[in-house]
């Protein structure tokens, strides 16, 4: 007999002995299924219990490792447009989401606002008792040579902006002998006259971008004295120099020459804030003085209210309000009358350096922590309240807002001495730069608003290219490209 036959035989006869009830309750269990609308001739299971949207989504992440997930996450590059504008057509196409733009795939919730939750189940045959009118943004005409919907051709339409490359490896590097390590010092600052000042031990240089000269401005060593901070005035004319003794001086950058010398600190002065003609400076002995250069030193005022050393200070763009960080964890708030703080801030878990007022917001600060902090937070200074915050995983050392984009960038101490850009209000990071081996602790914005100049204690200064702007090509050209590359 063929054993195939044989094989056949003994299942039928194994079926037939098998109890009454068994058999029973395996035809009802085959023949159940929960259809409750019209269908056709077709018998087909119907699986709503099944998200498809969801599972059509991960289909394609659920092979791929996390490390990678990351790095599709982060990509920025033609082929990821590519891909999710070729995903939203599938939708289009299989699952009527009805998509007419393609999605950002920088934006984490991308996947939250074009999965569209349908009703009905995707493998069902229905049979359609109401025609729909051939002009419907959901149907294709019927004159259409086309197999795509509407919806579909509006997606493949739609306007596609160019994919966002930041460079990874900076465009210029300079040495930076005697550049210190302290976290509380802000020895690097760049003018709108496109000159970088650079504290190094006790001198100040100063460095041309556009003819990439460097000038000695200062030397304090003939009075035992060093350099604690650096500030431009916004005309990019004046640069005050906080010194360690606790001075305050006041050079002509043109001329080469100290104006004046201001006292009042009994400590160092890590921090300084230009304001019009008024210098606000904050120091170790825990006061934040504010003065007019063009007036006698004598009138001062003097404002008090840190518990420890003043190591960030940042004016509004309106010039009506200063933010002052310290190392007691807190930020305040002062207007430009009062003497005691108008708002205070006290989320943070660490020492608070990194300021920074947005210049596309009214009133909206934004603040990051040290080592024991880490976080990224954001206030609204109009209101008081506190509004979004992140953990950035590291000592959050400097911060500074895009002037054309309404973004930040963010530089890192321990322990990954990093630089992040970041896209407001999502908190997306928009791209990661390493290459200092020790903490950034130092960060300036060039002038016209594109480039950044990064500063450590492994005595290098790191020019980035991070933000952009929309400008015509005849404009195209700035004193930026004539930098020479250094790798």
């Amino acid at each position: 007999m063929d054993q195939e036959y044989e094989r056949r035989l003994l299942r039928q006869i194994n079926h037939q002995n098998l109890p009454t009830e068994a058999r029973l309750s395996k035809c009802v269990s085959a023949t159940c299924s929960p259809v409750s609308v019209k269908s056709g001739d077709r018998f087909i299971p119907t699986r709503a219990g099944s998200n498809w949207s969801i599972n059509f989504h991960y289909a394609n992440e659920n092979c791929r490792s996390p490390s990678q997930n990351h790095k599709a996450k982060d990509a920025s590059s033609d082929s990821s447009k590519d891909t999710v504008a070729y995903a939203a057509l599938l939708r289009n196409e299989l699952l009527g989401a009805g998509i007419e733009t393609v999605p950002d795939p920088h934006t984490d919730d991308r996947r939250h606002a074009v999965l569209a939750q349908d009703s009905h189940s995707l493998f069902r045959y229905t049979v359609h008792t109401k025609r729909v009118p051939f002009d419907s943004d959901n149907e294709v005409s019927p004159y259409s040579l086309s197999p795509l919907s509407n919806k579909s051709h509006k997606l493949l339409r739609s306007p596609r902006k160019p994919a966002r490359k930041i460079s990874k490896i900076p465009f210029k590097v300079l040495d930076a002998p005697e550049l210190q390590d302290d976290f509380y010092l802000n020895l690097v600052d760049w003018s709108a006259g496109n000159l970088l000042s650079v504290g190094l031990g006790a001198c100040v240089y100063l460095w041309s971008a556009c003819t990439s000269q460097v000038t000695r401005l200062c030397d304090l060593s003939v009075d035992g004295d060093s350099v604690t901070s650096v500030c431009w005035n916004e005309r990019g004319s004046l640069v005050a120099v906080g010194t360690h003794k606790g001075y305050v001086q006041i050079w002509d950058a043109a001329g080469g020459r100290k104006l004046t010398s201001l006292e009042g600190h009994s400590a160092r002065v890590g921090a300084l804030a230009w304001n019009g003609e008024q210098l606000s400076s904050g120091s170790r002995d825990r006061v934040i003085l504010q003065r007019d250069v063009r007036t006698p030193p004598s009138a001062e005022r003097r404002l008090q209210g840190h518990r420890q050393e003043v190591c960030g200070l940042k004016w509004s763009p309106d010039h009506q309000h200063l933010a002052s960080g310290g190392n007691d964890n807190k930020l305040l708030v002062w207007n430009s009358s009062s003497l005691l703080p108008v708002q205070q801030y006290s989320d943070h878990l660490a020492a608070v350096k990194a300021i920074a007022w947005s210049p596309h917001q009214h009133g909206l600060l934004a603040s990051g922590g040290g080592t024991a902090d880490r976080c990224l937070r954001f206030w609204n200074t109009l209101t008081g309240q506190a509004l979004q915050s992140t953990d950035t995983g590291s000592q959050v050392c400097n911060l500074a807002w895009s002037k054309h984009a309404n973004e930040l960038v963010s530089t890192h101490g321990y322990s990954q001495n990093q630089i992040l850009v970041w896209k407001y209000p999502s908190l997306t990071q928009v791209a990661k730069l390493t290459g200092h081996s020790y903490r950034v602790l130092y960060l300036a914005v060039s002038p016209d608003g594109e480039a950044i100049v990064t500063g450590a204690g492994d005595e290098t200064l790191r020019f980035w290219n991070v933000f952009s702007k929309t400008r015509c090509t005849k404009e195209s050209k700035s004193v930026l490209n004539l930098f020479t590359r250094i790798r």
